[in-house]
């Protein structure tokens, strides 16, 4: 279904310093995940299925890498005639001095002129590092049908975990009546997942004013939602039931990779009806020797294993040497583990190399290790 009077912006500028070593040379959007893709390769995919023919992806934060890998919008089938993949980096313009981003409404009021040049009757703003697969098309229907200003993407979370998410509080008929960011005790479980689509007339105003507002920290949940609400305007809950994650530390960034090896796999990458699009890697296939083991496993290309693996993610051209155990690990593009080695519960940067006879984490440790420099035996 093509959504030509829509246009879609992801906000993928974030430090992602929760990720500690991880994101330190890295945009968090273009950090590793399920043994092939991207983080952003999610958004990008949503939107490609979802019919949006044209996306912008603002970039900030450690964002050469992301740059030349969002750029190549031929990966998610967005390079045909009037469709692109745009990064759009902070940058000095006309009459203005240059000026990074200072929030996510500030990221989209600097592009003001690059969303005029479509013309878009919507806009859709997403985050950069969530993972989940979502029609956007069915948001816009009842954005449309609902006659609001904007329509914001909700989950239900537990009742306990409430608190640690903005929270919307609806009617009966789904429009957002109160939000309120973290609160000690929450009326609803319905919590905002980052995602919304604007009227973009009603928007592009608002923006032009916030930058006026003194003391507006120029963000969408704590400046521009909020404003909608004071004014007025209809606020409509799009409930979204589904696989999603924001995989913003090191343990929910394992923990969704060993989601996809649960029995349930609600994300089911295999599905052919919603593809994760992403690079293809040239490189070997993968290999499990005489000597290998390999049980209940994400490998990629280029893998060689000649030890044992068990319930891990593997990515291209990763080395498992003899008499090596691996179990729920990710080990990221290039890591070596060498002969006799032991990695458990640990997340291993690309191109690590562990040496022969080290061990990495514990099968019984509830802390997930993250590995980013070499491992020798003994430390």
């Amino acid at each position: 279904m093509e959504q030509n009077n829509m246009l879609a912006m992801i906000l993928a500028g974030g430090r992602g310093t929760r990720l500690l070593d991880l994101t330190k040379k890295n945009a968090k959007p273009a950090v590793y995940f399920g043994g092939k893709y991207r983080i952003i390769d999610f958004p990008l995919s949503n939107c490609a299925n979802s019919g949006i023919k044209v996306v912008g992806v603002l970039t900030q934060y450690e964002s050469v890498m992301l740059n030349a890998y969002a750029g190549a919008g031929q990966r998610w089938g967005l390079d045909t005639r009037g469709s692109g993949v745009y990064v759009l980096p902070p940058r000095e313009k006309d009459g203005t001095k240059f000026d990074v981003y200072q929030g996510t409404a500030d990221a989209i009021t600097q592009n003001i002129d690059f969303i005029d040049t479509f013309d878009p009757e919507h806009v859709l703003i997403l985050s950069g590092d969530h993972i989940y697969k979502m029609d956007y098309a069915d948001m816009l229907s009842l954005h449309k049908e609902s006659g609001a200003a904007c329509t914001i993407a909700v989950l239900p979370v537990p009742m306990k975990e409430a608190s640690r998410f903005g929270i919307m509080n609806t009617d009966e008929e789904g429009r957002i009546v109160e939000f309120e960011e973290k609160p000690e005790h929450p009326k609803s479980n319905l919590a905002s997942m980052g995602i919304y689509i604007f009227n973009w007339k009603d928007l592009r105003k608002e923006l032009i004013a916030d930058m006026n507002v003194e003391g507006s920290h120029h963000d969408f949940g704590k400046d521009i939602i909020p404003s909608f609400l004071n004014q007025g305007k209809k606020l409509q809950a799009y409930k979204f039931e589904g696989y999603w994650k924001d995989v913003g530390t090191i343990d929910s960034l394992w923990e969704a990779n060993m989601d996809l090896l649960t029995k349930s796999n609600e994300l089911n990458l295999d599905d052919p009806e919603w593809k994760i699009y992403t690079e293809d890697v040239p490189t070997l296939p993968h290999y499990v020797s005489p000597t290998g083991s390999v049980k209940n496993c994400y490998i990629n290309q280029g893998a060689i294993i000649k030890g044992n693996v068990e319930g891990s993610v593997l990515f291209h051209n990763v080395t498992v040497d003899k008499d090596a155990v691996v179990e729920q690990a990710v080990l990221m593009p290039g890591v070596s583990v060498g002969e006799g080695a032991k990695v458990y519960r640990a997340i291993v940067a690309d191109g690590v190399k562990i040496d022969p006879g080290a061990v990495v984490g514990s099968p019984d440790s509830e802390e997930i290790a993250l590995i980013s420099k070499r491992v020798k035996k003994g430390e």
